[in-house]
């Protein structure tokens, strides 16, 4: 056959995060003894109260289709949440649920971007960002936040990039790889350049529970009406609730975004999970206790991991302020040497790690940072301390 496929299709790049994640499994499947760093998923059970509120939705016949941007209950409570936690106002018309926090991110892209527009993304940055963003035809435009900045970028930079394409600049706070949060002068910063230069800003806010220590989070649409009007807010109760494999995200906007975006969902995946769209009202209105307790067990593994980490040579992090990742700098171990070999780039690396070492890390080159790992501490302290030793034990091999 000459039948060509897709050009876009073909320019998506795997998920590195999932590719190594598998690569564990399999490992593990043939009874290996490995350490994965991979996972971006709580390693906690989703709440009982949850589970129990999904079951009900069963038993009581909630399988059919609902309202293509989600039920109108479950609105009003990310409404409430907005308020409470976040202080913004958002209405019930100005919610969309989707199916995940990437299918948000995709619904917007599609909604605001037409072919040639110019997304901002801050370098390190979520490897789905920009292939999201190719794929809803539009431009990404990286900048990178400095190791010394506390891997965030200024408003300045973001200035010195806009164009008359700009459309959008992508907010992620805490972030997803290095954990690093945005103060408010930070972003009120930012909130003048977007007002000014006129463009939107996408906040991503799915980690926004998982802080630790004095730091806050705050939402940069709180700060004043007009970045209200121009901010996309998106969150979900994935990372909070222990709820990855529910899919379940949402979206905060202007209601004429909300709309373009609930009809793009209408034709591409119907509703969201009517069980799922269930059990996450009963997260956001039930009992609050477990999220805390897992929160204050993700914060004894990441000083546990930050510990451990400051005494290998060679390697350095920032201490993290939310989410559950260790950015790691292994710059200094590329003109080392193992097995005769220069170590050269951070593929190699994480290959070696894997491979000899049975530990599983996320080399960063698909973060923006070809010189960085991510090491995940969302596994036991068992895990993380074994998985540790190892890769102590691979940086005094080096030559």
């Amino acid at each position: 056959m000459s039948l060509s496929l897709s050009n876009k299709a073909k320019a998506v790049k795997p998920s590195s995060t999932l590719a190594i994640t598998a690569k564990a499994k399999e490992l593990k499947a043939k009874g290996i003894d490995v350490v994965g760093f991979g996972a971006g998923e709580p390693d906690f059970n989703t709440p009982d109260n949850i589970n129990q509120a999904a079951i009900k939705a069963i038993n009581e016949g909630f399988t059919k289709y609902t309202d293509a941007s989600g039920i109108l209950e479950l609105k009003q409570a990310v409404c409430n949440k907005f308020k409470t936690f976040n202080n913004i106002d958002y209405k019930p018309e100005q919610i969309v649920i989707s199916n995940g926090g990437k299918h948000s991110l995709t619904n917007i892209f599609q909604a605001i971007l037409n072919p040639g527009d110019e997304v901002i993304i801050p370098a390190p940055y979520w490897l789905s960002y920009p292939e999201i963003v190719r794929l809803a035809d539009g431009v990404p435009v990286f900048i990178r936040g400095e190791k010394e900045n506390g891997y965030k970028v200024t408003a300045k930079q973001i200035a010195d990039v806009c164009t008359e394409k700009t459309k959008a600049f992508v907010l992620n706070s805490p972030s997803n790889p290095s954990g690093m949060i945005y103060s408010k002068e930070e972003l009120e910063e930012i909130a003048k350049v977007a007002i000014e230069k006129d463009f939107y800003v996408i906040s991503d806010e799915m980690y926004e529970y998982l802080v630790y220590g004095d730091n806050e989070v705050v939402s940069i649409a709180s700060l004043n009406d007009e970045i209200y009007k121009r901010t996309i807010t998106c969150s979900g109760v994935a990372k909070s609730y222990a709820m990855t494999g529910w899919r379940i995200g949402f979206t905060a906007s202007s209601p004429e975004i909300a709309k373009l975006m609930s009809s793009i969902q209408s034709h591409q995946t119907s509703n969201p999970n009517s069980i799922a769209q269930k059990a996450a009202l009963e997260a956001l209105n039930g009992p609050q206790e477990e999220l805390k307790l897992m929160v204050e067990e993700f914060d004894r593994r990441r000083k546990c991991m930050c510990n451990l980490v400051s005494e290998i040579p060679y390697i350095s992090a920032l201490e993290p302020q939310g989410a559950f990742y260790l950015f790691i700098d292994v710059s200094k171990l590329f003109e080392m040497s193992y097995k005769g070999q220069k170590i050269n780039d951070v593929g190699r690396l994480a290959s070696i790690l894997i491979e000899d070492y049975n530990v599983a890390v996320i080399p960063c080159a698909d973060f923006g940072f070809d010189d960085h790992i991510r090491l995940s501490y969302a596994i036991s302290t068992e895990q993380i301390e074994k998985g540790i030793g190892r890769i102590k034990k691979f940086v005094s091999d080096l030559s």
